[in-house]
């Protein structure tokens, strides 16, 4: 009966987007980005569901490692990709920036990030870190947590010495003293807490969504191919549910890190919004006045128009509704 429901329930979905899709070419191949943050999508490549759910096309599937939010919108807005991973800050960036980004699932919600330093460190505070030196990478949620963690400490990121490196040399440079400080980001951030890094900063109310996008033209022209992702992103969210040390087994054999960290990082992990909606546009807001202060959205953007058309959750409606339960 749910198959059924979900078969007529995106054929009218469809039907509402055929002017646009019959116009569209044949789908040859479907580019997604993969990553160590979306153990989804790490379960999805593993079992190769989509190259099985494609296969009948004849669309060939394709995968790109992404290290962060900005290298997935790189991809995506190049063209590299059909699919991008990436905060729902990220998307709500790139799409008030002028890109036509389209979430359309939320594969997890999680506190992102919380400021690290090296177990023997003798800073024990933010304040204590003041004109030291913090690594984060711009763009992605670990730079944005570290401006709400300094706006909230009553702090200017003039006042921290912000070094833009990629999450695992953030790490890397964090634990060879090279910097004070690291905005981190999981998996890598389980593996410094393992390797006796500490927080001293972190705060649970900074909860965020974690956005798979499209582009709006991918979107309108090939919605069957956007369904069938989705279908697998759902999958995989249900069976990381049902079998959490399978998972955990699973995602360590992909990211080549020891399966404790790998723990630690899905603890961190609520799987239970996958449908992206007001919850996750709320949750952007606080962070939009930060944002247009540091120079990364314009003070002239339109947010409110960016952030009220960034989701389409239309097919993931049906999806989520009727799916059945992992196979």
């Amino acid at each position: 009966m749910k198959r059924t429901t979900l078969r007529l329930g995106l054929a009218a979905l469809f039907a509402a987007w055929l002017p646009t899709a019959v116009h569209a070419a044949p789908l040859e191949e479907v580019r997604l980005d993969y990553a160590f943050y979306s153990p989804e999508s790490l379960v999805i490549k593993h079992n190769g569901w989509l190259e099985k759910d494609f296969a009948a096309t004849g669309t060939e599937v394709r995968w790109v490692l992404s290290r962060g939010s900005n290298n997935s919108l790189e991809f995506l807005n190049s063209g590299a990709s059909n699919f991008a991973l990436t905060s729902s800050i990220s998307a709500f960036v790139s799409r008030t920036n002028g890109q036509p980004v389209k979430a359309i699932y939320n594969y997890l919600w999680s506190v992102p990030s919380a400021i690290l330093v090296q177990g023997d460190s003798p800073y024990q505070t933010l304040h204590g870190l003041r004109g030291k030196q913090i690594a984060a990478t711009k763009g992605t949620d670990p730079y944005f947590f570290l401006l709400r963690a300094l706006a909230a400490e009553n702090l200017k990121p003039a006042d921290v010495k912000i070094v833009h490196l990629q999450h695992p040399e953030g790490r890397t440079a964090l634990e060879q003293g090279r910097v004070d400080g690291w905005a981190g980001l999981d998996p890598h951030m389980a593996g410094a807490q393992l390797a006796g890094a500490r927080f001293v900063y972190e705060n649970a109310e900074f909860g965020l969504g974690a956005f798979l996008n499209t582009q709006e033209r991918f979107l309108a022209e090939q919605p069957e191919a956007v369904a069938t992702v989705l279908k697998a992103y759902e999958r995989a969210r249900r069976w990381i549910i049902a079998n959490p040390e399978e998972a955990a087994q699973l995602v360590s054999g992909e990211t080549q890190l020891p399966v404790a960290v790998i723990r630690l990082q899905l603890s961190r992990y609520d799987f239970s919004k996958p449908l992206p909606g007001q919850v996750h546009l709320d949750a952007i807001k606080p962070v939009i006045p930060l944002l247009v202060a540091d120079g990364v959205l314009r003070r002239n953007a339109d947010t409110e128009a960016a952030l009220a058309s960034l989701i389409d959750a239309r097919i993931a409606k049906d999806v989520i509704e009727a799916s059945d339960e992992p196979r």
